[in-house]
């Protein structure tokens, strides 16, 4: 059984290393990057697992994001990473991890999500090629997903994915 809780101060060292260890190195120069850099998560929607015995198990970031279009400004949630303990892969927990955070900031009152993944994998979970949105170069367009947490949620949202200065307390 897993305990999910928000992320604190003291998990961010044991959460950076699990991502070290799920993702090839260079994970940081991957464009997403670019988007996070210097830029708070948004505390309310990252999430850790744990274990009965409190051990670290997987965890699941979101980042707010801008997307300036020709038609004005929108912000977004940008998903990821998420990242389960190559020792508990297989369980399903990094489903878990998407399932929950999305209702979370489905709640929160959130409009749209984004990531950049494989849309095999995240279809299950409602995301879909997202067309007329552009991650900063080089990102494979195929690779760029959607889910809406509201209905009409990117109704006329087009544009370039930027970086905010600073994480809104909830998403938008």
């Amino acid at each position: 059984m897993y305990h999910l809780t928000q992320e604190t101060d003291k998990d961010w060292w044991e959460v950076e290393a699990l991502y070290d260890l799920c993702f090839a190195p260079g994970r940081e120069a991957l464009s997403s990057y670019r988007l996070r850099d210097g830029v708070d998560p948004v505390a309310r929607l990252s999430l850790v697992a744990r274990d009965d015995a409190g051990i670290m198990a997987g965890a699941i970031r979101y980042w707010p994001v801008v997307i300036c279009g020709k038609y004005g400004s929108h912000d977004a949630l940008l998903l990821g990473p998420v990242a389960v303990h190559p020792t508990r892969q297989g369980e399903g927990l990094g489903g878990h991890l998407i399932r929950e955070s999305l209702l979370v900031a489905q709640d929160l009152g959130g409009q749209r999500v984004m990531l950049v993944g494989d849309a095999p994998y995240y279809a299950r979970f409602g995301f879909s090629r997202l067309d007329g949105v552009e991650m900063p170069p080089p990102t494979n367009p195929d690779r760029v997903l959607a889910y809406r947490l509201q209905d009409g949620g990117w109704e006329g949202v087009t544009g370039k994915v930027s970086r905010v200065t600073s994480a809104p307390d909830a998403p938008a």
